[in-house]
């Protein structure tokens, strides 16, 4: 299997998702703008958005895909059937647990999260509602992330890159076509969460029966496996939380800041979401079951060749990103999202949260591909210990950057934290030998840098001759959008190409 061909297709996908993704968003802004309800749905979403990406797509999943890959190795077809159905009885137990004491203690969980809106009833009223209708969401993408890191560690990846994409089509069409049957409309897309986890749970298990491994649950707590899992999810639970613990204090610091702040976040976040879930979720995707099964294999050549190739391509591809959404930032805003009730102003605020964050958007691509070096070998003290001090630190800057920068402090705080815990991962993995990066590292960052000094120029260049980004309606902002981005791509890999750069050498790389 060629391993670039594989990043290609699970790359499509994850884009594929993500376009839905801005087309669900600017449906979104046009219909709801950047106001109270808004923040209010944006408010409950991130609770159990949170969730999923602490425990079921992260602490679960990087736990659960070492395991189950030494089950696949060593223990035979049976023995790894019996283990995936104990743990799915776990799983969905704990999940049933969660969602009933989520939709019970609502309004005290928004009293933690987001105490700011507390003083306007009204809004805390709506966000209660709204969190008690999405929580079950948990419950449905937590079995969908079960499934696919099934079907990942049997090298499926295309299947569950595709499945979010299920959310976004459901969104959509709530606000399209129901939206204006319920008082007050938002809550349409409420349900339409719910029905697109439930969309992408039962979307997958076809795949999974054909691999033989769709099993009724069954409960046995006390299975060696299932405990093996559970004590390795813990440590991992905090090293996954890092990230979403200072989201959720965002939130909060965010709830006492200027109505719509948490709306400008969340679009910024959008945009940022897009190279972030190409590259880096991509990339962590991959990364695990294949390191895994190197470390398993005791091939360390191969460990080393995995974690170079995929640190090469992530900063080829990422670094272009940074550059171009900070230039783009207007253009992007404007053209996406400044229609009906998102106003000029609400555009502008979004924008300084965008260039705030791409500051850290490498690390964070980074953090995604330096983490399985450690999972993969077990290791899950090492990445912990990081994150407690990333932890630290982010708060810290987000009282510095609070006051001068308000919202785009907080994005701020997030990316230079994201940096600092990609160069630990980075000292760490190197002083302890488990990578070393190979020959040739000058002249490539060398070539990078040119490459991006061509692109900038041409950028600037380009943009000197639009109209403005408010003029036309959609679709011939998007066309003018993707103009610029087109000429700035190609002109950042021909100047790679013409500096001796060769594409296909990424080819090269297969995998068993």
């Amino acid at each position: 299997m060629n391993l670039f061909r594989l990043f290609a297709k699970i790359s499509f996908m994850t884009v594929t998702s993500r376009l839905f993704g801005f087309i669900r968003d600017s449906i979104i802004a046009q219909v709801y703008g950047a106001g109270i309800s808004a923040d209010a749905f944006f408010i409950a979403f991130k609770i159990p958005n949170l969730l999923r990406r602490i425990f079921a797509e992260g602490a679960f999943s990087q736990a659960f895909i070492p395991i189950l890959t030494e089950y696949k190795n060593q223990q035979g077809k049976e023995a790894t059937r019996t283990f995936i159905a104990y743990i799915a009885g776990t799983l969905t137990i704990a999940l049933a647990i969660v969602t009933m004491v989520g939709v019970i203690c609502a309004p005290w969980i928004i009293h933690i999260t987001a105490p700011g809106i507390i003083k306007n009833y009204n809004k805390f009223t709506l966000t209660v509602d709204l969190l008690r209708i999405i929580f079950p969401y948990i419950f449905l993408i937590s079995l969908s992330a079960l499934v696919g890191a099934i079907l990942n560690t049997w090298n499926r990846f295309i299947v569950p890159a595709f499945a979010p994409t299920l959310l976004n089509i459901s969104i959509i069409l709530f606000s399209i076509f129901v939206s204006q049957y319920f008082n007050p409309p938002i809550i349409s897309l409420a349900w339409s969460v719910v029905l697109g986890g439930f969309l992408q749970f039962i979307y997958q298990l076809p795949y999974l029966k054909k691999i033989g491994m769709l099993v009724l649950p069954r409960f046995l707590f006390m299975d060696s496996g299932v405990w093996r899992v559970i004590k390795m999810m813990w440590p991992v639970i905090i090293g996954v939380s890092v990230s979403q613990i200072s989201l959720i204090i965002n939130t909060i610091f965010a709830s006492f800041l200027q109505s719509g702040s948490v709306s400008w976040m969340y679009y910024a976040d959008r945009l940022i979401e897009l190279p972030l879930g190409i590259l880096g979720v991509t990339f962590g995707t991959v990364l695990l079951p294949l390191l895994t099964k190197s470390f398993i294999d005791g091939d360390q050549v191969k460990y080393q060749q995995l974690m170079d190739w995929c640190l090469r391509l992530c900063l080829m591809l990422t670094l272009p990103c940074v550059i171009g959404l900070i230039i783009l930032s207007e253009a992007l805003t404007v053209s996406l999202f400044q229609y009906g009730n998102f106003t000029a102003y609400d555009s502008l605020m979004t924008q300084y949260a965008i260039k705030a964050y791409c500051i850290g958007l490498t690390g964070m691509v980074l953090v995604k591909i330096l983490v399985p070096g450690f999972y993969s070998r077990q290791d899950t003290h090492t990445p912990v210990r990081i994150a407690i001090v990333t932890l630290i630190l982010t708060q810290l800057m987000n009282g510095v950057f609070i006051v001068p920068l308000r919202h785009a402090g907080l994005a701020l705080s997030i990316g230079l934290a994201a940096c600092f815990n990609a160069s630990l991962l980075f000292w760490r993995l190197y002083k302890k030998k488990i990578f070393q990066p190979v020959k040739g590292w000058k002249i490539f960052f060398l070539k990078l840098f040119l490459a991006l000094l061509v692109m900038c120029f041409v950028l600037f260049t380009i943009l000197n001759f639009m109209p403005l980004w408010n003029e036309g309606h959609m679709l011939i902002r998007i066309l003018r959008l993707i103009v610029v981005i087109v000429a700035g791509a190609l002109s950042y890999f021909i100047t790679l190409f013409v500096l001796g750069f060769r594409f296909y050498d990424f080819f090269k790389f297969n995998i068993n």
